[in-house]
């Protein structure tokens, strides 16, 4: 079999499935390096969440791997310098790969690798950057960006976007249509579609509640706070908001819910960090799912793919990555203006009032059966058994 080195900084629960399924699947040999550098058995802790996180899922299991040791003074995926291996590339080398994939750019390590193997191997890239958030950058700082990403991505062979925003993102910085191949951004489709929801009663939540549900980091870039305040002004007796999750937020946004009238309050329930085994149960617990975020940052948004295996109606802003993709105006949910409160708040009282929800949900499931870690497997071997040669 062909083999494909993967360089990534770190186990993650998103990426780890698919690494699986590519050594499952038995069309190429995989081993993924990761450069982070921490032990197999260390949590990581997660600034955005404010917390240390340790996943209870599988993200060693099933596949080749390799601990590359990091020799940055300050190691982590936050800054450029972060990520510094000089044993990588000989380690990579010694392995004896038929191509290279590197997921994540913007590392010491991982620009150093890009530039040693290229006319080397076959050189691939993953990305799910867009355009989106432009306009919080100046107009000299955009002309350096495009210049630096027109030659970065010069030197790799094979770009691997995620969706539409990404592709464009990818066209913008020169990357040419033959370089491109689809590998959509997924998750667990079935396991989140087998989850049985968690009683209402253990969150206070009445069984006849309508529940809007927000669930991720709170965080500035999510916005939480935007859904609070549409919740607040929507003033419906029937609906519920349940928050799910951990941040730099919280005290703030549960400052902000105790001081609304007590009606309002008595609605509003906060869940804290709910690990990978729970949040299926979360999902399938609520009628929509409510993704605000305003950026920048949001590249795609994976909590949306999770509501929608779950058969949930979305309701997104259109800062998120995956707005364009997933989402179908009164189909399965609805886009809404970033940062706009009455447009959140029109389109929550339209999911109350006037649309099947239920129905919405079955479109959800059957629109994300498409992103599936299958389709990611198939774009990879795809690229490397059939298309591509130096």
């Amino acid at each position: 079999m062909k083999k494909l080195a993967i360089i990534t900084t770190h186990p993650i629960q998103y990426n780890a499935p698919w690494f699986r399924l590519l050594a499952e699947r038995r069309k190429i040999s995989i081993r993924v390096f990761y450069t982070w550098g921490q032990l197999e058995t260390e949590s990581k802790y997660d600034p955005g969440f404010g917390k240390t996180i340790k996943w209870d899922i599988p993200v060693l299991d099933g596949y080749e791997y390799t601990f590359v040791k990091n020799v940055s003074k300050d190691p982590g995926s936050h800054h450029y310098r972060g990520i510094d291996n000089p044993s990588l590339i000989p380690e990579i080398e010694q392995w004896r790969p038929d191509a290279l994939l590197v997921i994540g750019w913007n590392f010491k390590s991982h620009i150093r690798c890009i530039r040693h193997f290229h006319r080397r191997l076959p050189v691939f890239f993953r990305g799910d950057s867009t355009l989106l958030d432009d306009e919080y950058e100046n107009a000299l700082k955009q002309l350096a960006k495009k210049i630096w990403l027109r030659w970065l991505y010069k030197n790799i062979d094979t770009v691997f976007y995620t969706g539409s925003a990404s592709k464009a993102y990818f066209q913008y910085y020169g990357v040419a249509e033959n370089k491109l191949a689809f590998a959509p951004h997924a998750i667990d489709n079935e396991r989140f579609a087998l989850a049985k929801g968690m009683r209402r009663k253990e969150w206070g939540i009445p069984a006849d509640a309508f529940v809007f549900l927000f669930a991720g980091k709170l965080e500035p870039k999510k916005d939480p706070s935007l859904l609070l305040e549409a919740f607040r002004e929507m003033n419906d007796a029937r609906s519920f908001l349940l928050i799910v999750g951990n941040g730099k937020l919280e005290s703030t946004l549960k400052e902000r819910a105790q001081s609304m009238p007590a009606d309002t309050a008595n609605r509003i329930k906060f869940a804290g960090f709910q690990n990978q085994q729970a949040m299926p149960g979360v999902y399938s617990m609520a009628d929509v799912f409510v993704l605000p975020s305003k950026g920048p940052g949001e590249t795609w948004g994976l909590s949306v793919n999770e509501a929608m295996a779950c058969s949930r109606p979305v309701l997104v802003s259109d800062q998120c990555g995956c707005s364009a993709d997933l989402v179908e105006d009164s189909v399965n949910g609805f886009v809404f203006h970033s940062g706009d409160t009455n447009d959140l708040v029109a389109k929550m009282k339209k999911l109350i009032t006037d649309c099947q929800v239920q129905k919405m949900g079955e479109a959800s499931f059957r629109k994300i059966q498409d992103w599936s870690f299958k389709k990611i497997c198939m774009a990879i071997e795809h690229r490397l058994l059939h298309q591509h040669t130096i």
